[in-house]
């Protein structure tokens, strides 16, 4: 659970040049909501999230007190949408709609629970379309076809405005991936040719998406950077400035209470591994061993322990 926290702060977008062909439609979140869940207001999160998390997205109104309709909305629905499987969808969306209600006024509050609910139905017909999608043997035209589909079914659940709005960001990110993926898989071109074609697409980059592009290396950098602090005497508070510099103070403070979470999880799993080999040198029954289990795990972590045994 820490590990894939960290991870989702650190590296969630380091594969996303083919991350397209698999995903259910999530824009590809900003490095900054990435570096750290901190920008919400929400002092913790829904059920089914992991404790000290802070939702991603935001739902704002701009000053005519219309909803501003963009990515930032699909990232707040997304993210409470992550707890599907281990709550019912009706819980999940009361919290979604309790949430839209805090922090709008009433007019834009009732705009957003009206394309959460066009939104709920677009991923529900999804799924279908996913399915039957009929399968490609080559994937940039696999990712070209996938991408048209899931446009065209748009259409029938949200204006254009509304579309654009929600999902432009991540089309072009899309976009510029599937270009990306064609000159790289294009046996005929020379290396330089390739470099060439790169560099091209490089410099039409709108500003944001270079920034969204350049944000996994940059972010990896500063983690390599961390670790090599560390081996070299860094204490917790060097390790935040490096970050808080690079970065922002409350990113920098979202990541330092990861490595305390990271921590404490690291050092209750090598208590279990020894307590548990205890146990069974004793030929203890399940009954102890699952006591060992509650005493050191809620029932959610609990369900991570058996890659540890």
């Amino acid at each position: 659970m820490r590990t894939a926290l960290r991870l989702a702060i650190v590296g969630m977008l380091a594969g996303a040049g083919i991350a397209l062909l698999l995903r259910h439609d999530a824009p590809a979140a900003p490095a900054a909501l990435m570096a750290a869940h901190a920008a919400s207001t929400q002092d913790g999160p829904p059920p089914g999230h992991a404790a000290g998390t802070q939702p991603d997205g935001a739902a704002r109104a701009d000053a005519n007190d219309r909803l501003q309709v963009n990515a930032e909305l699909a990232y707040l629905f997304d993210y409470y949408l992550a707890g599907l499987g281990q709550r019912p969808l009706e819980a999940i969306r009361a919290d979604i709609i309790r949430e839209l209600d805090r922090r709008l006024r009433p007019a834009p509050a009732a705009e957003a629970r009206r394309l959460l609910d066009a939104y709920l139905a677009y991923k529900r017909a999804l799924v279908d379309l996913e399915r039957d999608l009929p399968p490609a043997t080559d994937p940039v035209q696999g990712a070209r076809q996938r991408l048209a589909a899931v446009q065209q079914l748009r259409s029938a659940y949200f204006s254009n405005d509304d579309s654009t709005g929600l999902f432009g960001a991540g089309d072009a990110y899309d976009l510029d991936a599937i270009a990306r993926l064609d000159i790289n898989s294009d046996a005929s071109l020379t290396d330089a040719q390739r470099q060439q074609r790169l560099a091209a697409l490089d410099a039409r980059l709108p500003p944001k998406l270079r920034e969204d592009r350049e944000a996994p290396t940059r972010i990896i950098k500063l983690e390599a950077a961390v670790s090599q602090a560390r081996a070299q005497g860094a204490d917790d508070n060097d390790i935040y400035r490096l970050r808080a510099t690079a970065l922002s103070p409350s990113a920098a403070a979202r990541l330092a209470d990861v490595d305390r979470e990271e921590a404490d999880w690291q050092r209750r799993i090598s208590a279990y591994q020894s307590q548990r080999q205890q146990l069974q040198q004793s030929a203890s029954d399940a009954a102890a061993l699952q006591q060992l289990r509650d005493a050191g795990f809620t029932p959610d972590e609990q369900k991570r322990l058996p890659a540890y045994e």
